[in-house]
């Protein structure tokens, strides 16, 4: 794991701190959808206020390609953030670099909180241009990032700053980097990871550093069908990379010369259509009809892949095994899930998910705050579980 300081390495008092963190949360009817990611920066804000800093918040928000539009505007965060801080006041400020950010950042006093506008509204930011980068330091003394889930780009507010000013990672980017070690950077052993999803193609680098990394690899999802059809297993009309076949092959063998497990489905929860309402069946994984579509792993597979998580110490999961945003194909990945967290409150497995739809499903499946660590994080989260150095984390190297 890399090496970095952390708040407590760090004076702020009196001193402006630039603090990147990802407010790009979901939005619906201009109200915040899901307020996870606000809720995780509170502590590092509320650190910085209470030790006396003036704490300036940059994020982004939204694809605004390097220009101001109006409803990626993070002026309508201010609430929301205020509200998750207990109703701390929070200046804000029309733009990110000059006259107008300079003139929000002259008037804080220590323990002040500020948010600037987008970063996103200049092309700079995202080219990592030193001039942007420049413009963004001047406001500052000290620069802490705890946007783990904005580190795999390396843009001028996670990765330039850093090479400009003192830094330190804030406590949300502690915790993720922390937990991520343990879980594959040095961890106990046996190790397990599930990985669910649609697509073999868009997964194939994590397939292929996972088999090398962990002992046991599970696999689910209608990727698991791409897997199955190399085998031989005739899936019905469940969806399936045909010309991922080969490639299938190859992990499997890769697999195999590494001496990891895969778990593929043996039975499996199918209907004629993905829609509230179908009638279902489970049948064996090799009695899929022709006519059937694959939609969950079914209840043998669910304690088959229970049985390797008591036998495991570690578990990395990214993905859900079902369809689980349609009930009753959500019953494979909420059990699987349940008896992950039962394990975890145990103490008998350290387990860390993250990435793509996996918040949601652990959230669906009411583990979010049971498992060991559930990561925010979409493509930092895969990228760094495919073994990539990601810039963000790199620059705070000390």
């Amino acid at each position: 794991m890399v090496a970095f300081k952390t708040l407590d390495q760090i004076a702020v008092a009196g001193k402006r701190v630039l603090l990147r963190v990802d407010l790009n949360v979901p939005m619906q009817n201009g109200e915040v959808s899901d307020n996870t990611r606000i809720d995780r920066l509170v502590p590092t804000i509320s650190r910085l206020v209470k030790l006396g800093a003036k704490v300036v918040i940059l994020s982004h928000f939204g694809r605004p390609k390097g220009k101001p539009v109006a409803e990626d505007s993070l002026k309508q965060l201010v609430a929301p953030l205020s509200k998750a801080l207990g109703g701390k006041t929070i200046a804000f400020g029309s733009d990110c670099i000059g006259p107008a950010a300079e003139a929000v950042v002259a008037a804080l006093k220590p323990g002040d909180i500020a948010l600037l506008e987008n970063l996103r509204f200049h092309p700079g930011e995202e080219a990592n241009n030193p001039a942007f980068v420049a413009a963004l330091a001047k406001l500052g003394d000290v620069y802490v990032n705890d946007a783990f889930s904005a580190a795999h780009r390396a843009h001028a507010s996670t990765e330039g700053l850093a090479h400009v000013l003192p830094n330190a990672a804030g406590l949300l980017m502690q915790a993720e980097l922390e937990a991520l070690g343990a879980a594959l950077d040095h961890p106990q052993r046996p190790v397990v990871a599930i990985v669910g999803g649609s697509k073999v193609s868009t997964k194939l680098d994590l397939l292929n550093s996972l088999v090398k990394k962990v002992d046991i690899l599970v696999i689910g999802g209608a990727m698991a069908n791409t897997l199955l059809l190399a085998r031989g297993v005739a899936v019905g009309k469940s969806l399936v990379e045909r010309d991922m076949l080969d490639t299938a092959r190859t992990i499997q063998a890769a697999a195999d010369a590494a001496g990891c497990e895969i778990v593929l489905p043996v039975d499996a929860v199918i209907a004629a259509k993905l829609a509230p309402g179908q009638e279902t069946s489970v049948v064996a994984i090799d009695d899929v009809p022709a006519e059937s579509l694959i939609l969950d792993a079914g209840p043998k597979t669910v304690a088959l892949v229970v049985d390797r998580l008591k036998r495991s110490k570690t578990l990395v999961w990214n993905g859900p095994v079902g369809a689980f945003e349609i009930p009753p194909f959500d019953a494979g990945t909420t059990g699987i899930a349940q008896e992950a967290a039962s394990l975890v409150q145990s103490g008998k497995l350290l387990a860390v998910a993250g990435g793509g739809d996996t918040v949601s499903a652990m959230a669906h499946a009411g583990v979010l705050d049971k498992l060991s660590y559930v990561s925010t994080a979409g493509g930092a989260f895969l990228e760094w579980l495919e073994g990539r150095e990601l810039p963000g984390v790199k620059a705070l190297s000390t």
